[in-house]
């Protein structure tokens, strides 16, 4: 049958909830593979890394994918973890909907809640499915009660479970045609959302099954009521109903396929994840929203570099797979056609990319960037210096460049050359520090220490300040450089990054002057007169001059810094330090201490609400104490409180506070 729509999902579970044997399942089921993998063999089809099996935790983003009727699903395995954002979130803007799974003896836990907030703040529609219905201790009833409270506020079962808790479970789809009480119960849950169906329920006509599944379709797109499958992976139970469901309620958002490369809609799309295979070869895996991609096609990779400034990569593909479409679990079955060209909605592999990293956005080679930017991630708050344990030579080098390729990976992965042959790494959490150790120890070899971990502050300027540097009768500055630059600091919006300007000729120097100045004023500012890298911040080129032929670019690279950093002094920077911001939910009894410890680590509260059960307090904390939190909240809670933080601005330190985090 020809493919009529692409369904791209995320499948995210608390761990050990059963995702990874869903998605063995749901590829059994629907013929695209021939045997069940077992996560205890690790033989499953997502689970691509040793790492994540040992510590239980997605890192890398993995792609497979069937076909029901007329619909190819494509499966996508994310991280969720909050060490990994960047991954997470620009995972989340390639889907078209998720699933979230939940363990019908575990019910709803923290991580859980978690997960349904990262989705809930993505605004996509999520399917809920309830698995391990044949174990021991295994909930319905009550579970979806702990759904309404703790997860979503209008779920909806879709099955009734029959000899819960037994290994003959049983999960049977509800019908709209044959149940009355079910079509009851979904123009209820409806009609607190929708104001088209309450107004039929209260005034009539009642609503038929048409209407209902309509209905219901267009609110869970909406991200407004959840449906909840119950089934288990182990047996199969349950699990055609959710094939339903993503078909019938998940439906793709139109796109514009366009008229192929050589003319109409052109290609636009974003790089979700990249590979190596063992020889080194570099994969990207592309999300394309509109036109046509194929292979031998010339294509611009567009991104934004540290300092916010735009990047373009030309590129040609010189390979091109389209998920589903061939090799593994259904080479063929649609045509050569289909595997070589990827249309808008779908997902391939393409390589010959070689600059190609996470987070990039693809247009053909005259196409600008002008889509919507994507979000602006908070910058990682932590840094720390790796270094090889055996120091034999050429150690350092092939330990700096593993951890450039792993960048390749994560954009907010930043690596640079350190003091004495180490590299320094910017992250956001030690989770990551420990992954990076471990798949550095795998699949490089590479046996890693990392120093303890530093808190990334930033500087911004507080004023204006401007100098200038003449050259004289000899032809040279006062510092000795045959140039003359003058530079204007000050302060800009919160979050531009660094922005460069003239207010002389761009004719008045040489090509390659101008671009010595500027480069080496980004240069410059990643150290400023407190040590930290000045952000947020408007540098203006006001006087220039030159003498040829005496005058060199190295001449303006070496007078740029000297001048900036006059204006600077001049201008005055302020120290700033990360934050997070965060959730915690407490018990009623622990909140007099949980506030107080919060206070003791230097959180700012700025919101407190009281439930039945528990409290919920929200506010902002340093970066650099966010572990120590996550440590002492178990103690002071009896193991119930749910912490959730991430990276979220940043606050002013005082002047002594900045002195001793520069030394």
């Amino acid at each position: 049958m020809q493919i009529q729509h692409t369904l791209n999902i995320g499948i995210l579970a608390h761990v050990d909830a059963g995702k990874t044997s869903l998605t063995e399942r749901l590829l059994f089921d629907t013929g695209t593979i021939d045997r069940l993998g077992s996560v205890d063999a690790g033989d499953t089809q997502t689970d691509t890394g040793v790492i994540e099996r040992q510590r239980g935790i997605t890192v890398h983003s993995a792609v497979t994918s069937f076909t029901t009727g007329s619909t190819q699903v494509n499966l996508i395995d994310t991280p969720g973890h909050t060490d990994f954002v960047a991954e997470v979130e620009r995972v989340l803007g390639v889907l078209d909907g998720a699933v979230l799974v939940l363990s019908a003896v575990e019910g709803v836990q923290a991580h859980t809640r978690v997960l349904m907030r990262t989705l809930r703040e993505a605004e996509l529609p999520v399917l809920l499915f309830v698995n391990k219905i044949d174990r021991s201790g295994a909930r319905a009833a009550a579970l979806l009660g702990d759904v309404r409270h703790k997860l979503v506020p209008h779920p909806l079962s879709m099955t009734a479970v029959r000899d819960l808790g037994t290994p003959s479970a049983r999960a049977l789809p509800h019908v709209l045609d044959d149940e009355a009480e079910f079509r009851t119960r979904v123009a209820e849950t409806l009609a607190e959302v929708d104001e088209t169906v309450l107004a039929r329920v209260v005034d009539g006509p009642f609503p038929d099954p048409a209407a209902l599944r309509t209905a219901l379709a267009e609110q869970t797109r909406q991200g407004r009521v959840h449906p909840v499958f119950f089934g288990s992976a182990r047996s199969g139970q349950g699990v055609g109903a959710l094939v339903d469901g993503l078909t019938g309620l998940l439906r793709p958002p139109s796109v514009d396929v366009g008229a192929g490369p050589s003319g109409g809609t052109p290609p636009r799309g974003t790089v979700f994840a990249v590979e190596r295979g063992a020889s080194g070869k570099k994969t990207a895996y592309v999300r394309l929203f509109s036109g046509t991609l194929s292979a031998r096609q010339h294509v611009t990779l567009h991104r934004h570099g540290p300092d916010g400034a735009p990047l373009a990569h030309p590129g040609q593909i010189t390979a091109l797979q389209v998920v589903g479409r061939a090799g593994r679990g259904g080479a063929g079955r649609h045509g050569d056609d289909g595997a070589r060209q990827l249309t808008a909605g779908g997902i391939g592999r393409v390589g010959g990319l070689v600059e190609a990293r996470v987070g990039d956005r693809l247009t053909d080679p005259a196409g600008r960037d002008d889509g919507p930017r994507p979000p602006r991630f908070p910058a990682p708050t932590l840094r720390t210096l790796v270094r090889p344990r055996h120091r034999a030579p050429g150690a350092a080098g092939r330990l700096h460049a593993a951890l450039r390729r792993l960048a390749e990976q994560d954009p907010l992965l930043h690596t640079c050359p350190g003091p004495d042959g180490a590299t320094s790494v910017l992250l956001y959490g030690e989770v990551q520090k420990e992954v990076l150790a471990a798949t550095l120890a795998h699949d490089f070899g590479i046996e890693a220490v990392f120093a303890p971990s530093r808190t990334v502050c930033l500087e911004r300027p507080v004023g204006i300040g401007e100098a200038y540097e003449e050259m004289g009768r000899q032809a040279a500055s006062p510092s000795g450089f045959a140039a003359t630059v003058g530079l204007r600091v000050e302060p800009a919006p919160r979050d531009a990054g660094v922005v460069f300007r003239y207010e002389t000729e761009l004719g008045a120097l040489p090509h390659a002057f101008h671009t010595a100045i500027e480069e080496t004023v980004h240069d410059a500012l990643r150290s400023g007169p407190h040590g930290w890298a000045v952000t947020d911040c408007t540098v203006t080129l006001v006087r220039s001059g030159f003498a040829s032929p005496v005058s060199t670019a190295g001449d303006f690279r070496g007078l740029t810094p000297v001048v900036l950093g006059r204006a600077l002094e001049r201008a005055g920077t302020r120290v700033y330090e990360p934050c997070h911001v965060f959730d915690v939910d407490v018990p009623l009894d622990a909140l007099p201490a949980v506030t107080s410890c919060l206070a003791a680590l230097g959180a700012d509260l700025a919101e407190t609400a009281g439930g039945l059960t528990s409290w919920l307090v929200k506010g902002t904390i340093p970066a650099s104490r966010v572990r120590a939190a996550e440590h002492r909240l178990p103690g002071l809670t009896r193991g119930e409180a749910l912490w959730w933080s991430r990276p979220g601005g940043d606050r002013p330190l005082s002047r002594a506070a900045a002195r001793a985090r520069a030394n």
